[in-house]
């Protein structure tokens, strides 16, 4: 594709316009999870019909990623993200409107589906943006998923906490967030194909490369999705500490992986993709062994947190790479993001049922093993870090006339 905007100057606010549709992306989230049991409520589900609800989710997500490319060639970027991030942000109005299991189920679905086209759109545009600056910026905007993601939770948190109904919460939260997103969609790059080239297919495997660079954000996102699901369990039922404590547990958690991602493009611009990968992937090694044998909450909260800083940079980094593997960045982000969402999806299933058939400290000694796999296989992260080396940083040189 080629791009309308090519000024360093232009670029630079590109780069803030994209970081602020992601924060939008994570505060819808955020928005949604904080009223998951006033749904489940109004729809009339126990937990196991939750629990079924929510993998549409992942399933909506992992059938209309790869259409994300598609819709992108069609409209050009700017266009394409301002479509997909309305969709995004409205849909966050559909669960709640849920009365039954089965209006619940293809409301997740839908929900589903317009994130994971969003986010596919979003992080292709980032991986962009850091290839013309040519420094890492990825972390930096998973970063800013993060803190819209903490900013949404806050404000559900309230409205919970006022008892209030949550068709209008998310009514009024769809609302502001559909303007910010499109007002952030102003000043990202617009980029358009190139009269010979040809269309994405609408539906296409993943390239050998993405597949590679997908196990490595699996094994992060399980850590991830096994952690943020289980932490607050594992410190109320196995350590015995307070339902106050083990919370707490939970947000330092999500604080630590915040604050990680903001800072760390400044790390892999010093050490590189694969030595921070593998550095997390020891750090997050470390913090799995010290939750499996803590005997009190001090040591598995120190555990939980080392696995957050670990694994924070990891997805980012992933997307990067996968943005930088091919000539269809759309394809391979979407063949990553599909594989990460699946790992997402069976974390906390997964840790259950080992949990039940041996013990919850058991499921984190898995956790820790996958852990161990980002030391092994980060090298596959190479080709993506070699290229943004040999061609964004000359590209970061060009002058701005205009300055």
């Amino acid at each position: 594709m080629n791009a309308v905007v090519h000024a360093p100057t232009e670029v630079r606010r590109a780069r803030y316009a994209v970081a602020a549709v992601f924060a939008v992306h994570g505060a819808v989230t955020g928005s949604f999870a904080t009223r998951v049991p006033w749904i489940q409520d109004h729809a009339s589900v126990g937990a196991g019909q939750l629990g079924f609800a929510l993998a549409f989710t992942a399933f909506g997500a992992s059938c209309s990623m790869p259409l994300a490319g598609r819709i992108t060639h069609q409209l050009g970027s700017r266009t394409a993200l301002r479509v997909l991030i309305t969709l995004w942000t409205l849909s966050l109005t559909l669960p709640a409107l849920a009365p039954n299991l089965p209006t619940l189920c293809l409301a997740m679905f839908v929900y589903g589906a317009a994130a994971g086209m969003a986010d596919v759109a979003m992080n292709a545009l980032g991986v962009e943006v850091e290839h013309r600056l040519g420094k890492s910026i990825m972390s930096g905007l998973h970063g800013m998923w993060s803190v819209g993601a903490l900013i949404g939770s806050a404000a559900g948190t309230l409205a919970a906490h006022l008892d209030a109904d949550g068709r209008v919460h998310h009514t009024l939260a769809a609302a502001v967030l559909t303007v910010l997103g499109l007002l952030a969609c102003r000043w990202v790059l617009d980029l358009r194909p190139t009269q010979d080239e040809e269309p994405p297919p609408r539906f296409a495997l993943p390239p050998r490369s993405a597949l590679l660079i997908g196990a490595v954000g699996f094994c992060a996102v399980f850590a991830e999705g096994a952690s943020l699901d289980w932490s607050a369990v594992y410190l109320e039922d196995h350590i015995g500490s307070s339902a106050g404590l083990a919370a707490a547990c939970t947000t330092g958690f999500m604080l630590t992986m915040a604050v990680a991602r903001l800072v760390g493009d400044a790390v892999v611009d010093r050490f590189g993709a694969v030595r921070t990968v593998r550095a997390g992937g020891v750090l997050a090694a470390l913090g799995g062994l010290l939750v499996v044998v803590a005997g009190g909450p001090a040591v598995a909260m120190t555990g939980f947190g080392l696995m957050g800083l670990g694994i924070a940079v990891v997805v980012p980094l992933c997307f990067a790479a996968a943005g930088h593997s091919g000539p269809n960045p759309s394809q391979a982000i979407a063949g990553v993001a599909t594989i990460t969402y699946t790992s997402g999806l069976i974390a906390p299933s997964l840790i259950g049922g080992v949990a039940q058939l041996t013990s919850l400290m058991v499921s984190f000694v898995v956790v820790t093993a996958l852990a161990c796999g980002l030391v092994v296989f980060a090298g596959v992260l190479r080709g993506g870090e070699r290229k943004r080396a040999e061609v964004g940083r000359p590209a970061a040189r060009v002058p701005d006339p205009r300055s």
